[in-house]
């Protein structure tokens, strides 16, 4: 049964804001999925690191949503729009990852989708960042297809599991995304 507090939902995912009363379910996913993620990303595994994760994203310059099986409400993953910068940029950066089983479903795809939808639409932003480490082909891959373009490389970019990782850094503006929906 959809949840009625879904921002947007597509065919089989669908999107809601991360709020506090999820940190239980958020903390148990991240600890059963801490390897899958190994050495891409760092979420939190304790109530304390959810408590001080979710005040990041309750700032005015962040949006958090959970990506869910629409028909069940089960989170498959996270997509949060950080660093959201105003004025002449408009521009934000996203950051995301799936929790198995749901992984490799395709409900991040839909997901993200529904997320650029929002960014571009309601959040009235021009642009969106993903940084990748270069060896994390899925996320790579997940970025192609939604048409993201290449535009540089920066090396020691972000510290993640006790090291400063290279990064690719992936972009798109709204029109991309018009010209891709046929929208505009």
């Amino acid at each position: 049964m959809p949840d009625v507090r879904y921002v947007t939902q597509g065919t089989r995912a669908a999107i809601r804001r991360t709020t506090r009363e999820d940190g239980a379910e958020f903390v148990r996913l991240a600890r059963e999925s801490a390897a899958f993620h190994r050495p891409w990303l760092t979420l939190p595994t304790t109530e304390r690191a959810y408590l001080h994760y979710i005040g990041q994203l309750e700032r005015e310059d962040r949006e958090g949503f959970l990506v869910c099986v629409r028909e069940t409400g089960d989170i498959a993953g996270f997509i949060n729009i950080n660093n959201i910068v105003r004025g002449a940029f408009q521009c934000g950066s996203i950051g995301y990852g799936a929790f198995p089983p749901a992984a490799g479903q395709g409900y991040m795809s839909e997901g993200l989708g529904l997320v650029l939808r929002h960014a571009f639409g309601p959040l009235g932003l021009h642009r969106v960042e993903v940084n990748i480490q270069p060896g994390n082909k899925v996320s790579i891959g997940l970025v192609k297809r939604h048409g993201f373009r290449l535009e540089g490389f920066s090396p020691d970019f972000l510290y993640i599991e006790g090291a400063w990782r290279d990064h690719e850094r992936w972009a798109m503006t709204s029109d991309m995304l018009d010209q891709r929906t046929g929208a505009g």
